[in-house]
């Protein structure tokens, strides 16, 4: 087909009439020249089988010479089977979205699929299926550990290479927990945007990066286990000079070896001073959990009663904000009578509690329920609840005699014999 058919002189001197005149200038670039005279440049062309026109401007801004370039390089796009005018379209789209972009980040907001925004929107799907602690704690470590280098970053233009970036730096600092906690989550976003039909990914670009992050070492809380230690410490806890409230929570702690979150966030509703029992629901487990409280546990709660039995918490925080005690209390009271954290933790209670109770000879399934290591299956944990319930009674009753023994002096105590 013959081309570069017109000349500039026809192209300025073209005519209005009643109809659109049409001015070939070959292999399909033509000058469309309107009734109102506005003179348009047309390419069309076939693709797919399909018959489609591309607007490449109006006469005199685009010159002839600029209507043929830009008609050549649309032939090159469909000689290689590209569609100009999705070419076009996906440029407009990215024009679009880049000054949306900069409007956001100048007020301060994350910018349209970007990989803040996607997290921002994985993280509140998932918000009434999670704990609202676990909840903040994901939401935080997104924020402060992936965001300064994942944050304005295109979800869907995201490599391995940069979300390795993210995570060396707790690799170097040896933080080998937070960063497979950090890697899982940013794999979650990737896998939650795999799943949108609005965003163009396919492909999880953290799953390369897996193997470069060290594997956990097993970690196992300090907590001492010679019975003439253990009894050092619980002399030590009496003679604590804190506060009262922090006091009564730390003498608790070793008697009912549940979980310091729970201890710290135990509330009045949940306490039956008269049936000797603390109901409460596990967050971690998703269970609902039974205590038996012994003769000395029920001492130190109706010691606190009068303090703080009107409030929310048996162990509010000493700010007077509504909150319970503040998740360090127990480990700066430990810290303070003198165990480091690589000697004594608040969590060592419960491994004290199970190497004791097991040692004498207590039934396994009986300190497993107490501990609160319940099966994930409902109907399973339902039961559970109360399984072993009497035995349990006996044992946390026995276990605390135990514990004053040793407060006292004793070394060797069988309180299972005692218990039958």
């Amino acid at each position: 087909m013959a081309k570069q058919i017109l000349k500039d002189t026809a192209v300025k001197s073209a005519k209005a009439s009643v109809k659109d005149v049409r001015l070939n200038d070959g292999s399909g670039l033509y000058l469309l020249v309107k009734p109102d005279g506005a003179k348009w440049w047309r390419f069309d062309y076939s693709i797919g089988s399909k018959r489609k026109t591309l607007s490449l401007g109006v006469y005199p801004v685009t010159g002839l010479s600029d209507a043929r370039r830009k008609a050549e390089e649309a032939r090159i796009q469909v000689s290689n089977n590209i569609d100009p005018s999705a070419v076009r379209k996906d440029f407009k789209s990215a024009l679009k979205i880049t000054i949306e972009n900069e409007s956001l980040l100048k007020a301060g907001l994350p910018m349209l699929n970007s990989f803040s925004e996607i997290t921002n929107q994985w993280l509140e799907a998932i918000k009434n299926d999670i704990a609202e602690i676990t909840y903040i704690k994901r939401k935080s470590r997104l924020e402060r550990l992936a965001f300064p280098v994942l944050g304005n970053i295109s979800i869907n233009q995201i490599k391995s290479s940069q979300i390795l970036e993210a995570l060396e730096p707790l690799i170097e600092q040896k933080k080998i927990e937070t960063a497979h906690r950090l890697y899982g989550e940013i794999s979650c976003v990737f896998a939650y945007a795999i799943t949108r039909k609005d965003i163009d990914i396919d492909y999880d670009p953290s799953q390369p990066v897996a193997k470069s992050i060290p594997k956990k070492k097993a970690k196992h809380r300090a907590a001492l286990i010679d019975p003439k230690e253990i009894g050092k410490l619980i002399r030590d806890i009496y003679s604590y000079q804190g506060t009262f409230v922090v006091q009564c929570a730390f003498k608790l702690s070793p008697l009912l070896f549940q979980r310091p979150g729970e201890i710290r966030q135990m509330e009045w509703k949940d306490i039956d001073l008269e049936a000797k029992e603390w109901r409460y629901f596990v967050t971690k487990t998703e269970v609902n959990h039974i205590v038996p409280l012994s003769t000395q546990a029920v001492a130190i709660l109706e010691e606190i009663k009068p303090l703080t039995g009107a409030g929310r918490y048996v162990f509010p925080s000493s700010r007077g904000d509504g909150r319970p005690m503040s998740d360090n209390t127990i480990r700066t009271a430990l810290m303070t009578l003198g165990y480091t954290g690589d000697v004594m933790t608040a969590h060592g209670f419960r491994t004290i509690a199970s190497t004791l109770l097991n040692e004498h000879g207590w039934s396994e399934d009986a300190i497993e329920r107490q501990l609160c290591h319940m099966p994930k299956d409902a109907v399973r944990a339902a039961y559970n609840r109360a399984a072993f319930l009497e035995e349990r009674r006996t044992m946390m009753q026995s276990y605390s005699d135990c514990l004053d023994a040793l407060k006292s002096g004793a070394q060797i105590i069988q309180f299972r014999k005692q218990a039958q």
